[in-house]
């Protein structure tokens, strides 16, 4: 399968968010749509690889971000973070992660990281075996905790 790999861009987010909902089903299409347009107007810490088929169809992306706060497991500042990473389900096993990693990887490169970061949870197996598979190797497992407090308005 030819595959073409490109940045997104604001002419992609009707294609790129019903995708994005795939990957993330607790937003609508309209709610990621939002939330792509927000990260594409902060371009120095965000970009947004799709790959299209050789038909031109949306068959996977991957989004990245800069972080210069601390990151698990990584050693470095800033490091390039893999925000997401899905392909269509009937396009899997191609190649297509790997060369969407490739792109984020080149990304992180041009802006002075030297590690590239990403997380799963838990329970999410599958995704834990496609990170190996891309030569991602696990630093550390966390547990996150909350503790509700009072309304500190109504504290007076």
């Amino acid at each position: 399968m030819i595959v073409r790999i490109e940045i997104g861009d604001e002419s992609d987010l009707d294609e790129w968010a019903p995708l994005r909902a795939e990957l993330w089903p607790d937003g609508t299409a309209t709610e990621h749509r939002e939330e792509l347009a927000d990260m594409l107007a902060g371009p120095q810490l965000f970009a947004g690889f799709l790959a299209r088929s050789a038909r031109g169809e949306l068959i996977g992306f991957a989004e990245a971000a800069l972080r210069i706060d601390y990151v698990n497991g990584c050693e470095t500042s800033p490091v390039a973070f893999l925000e997401g990473l899905y392909v269509a389900e009937d396009s899997r096993r191609l190649g297509i992660a790997r060369g969407l990693v490739s792109a984020v990887e080149q990304w992180a490169r041009q802006r002075g990281c030297a590690e590239l970061a990403s997380d799963a949870l838990l329970e999410n197996s599958a995704s834990h075996a496609v990170h190996a598979a891309l030569d991602f190797e696990e630093t550390e497992r966390v547990v996150y905790f909350r503790k509700v407090l009072d309304d500190p308005h109504s504290l007076s």
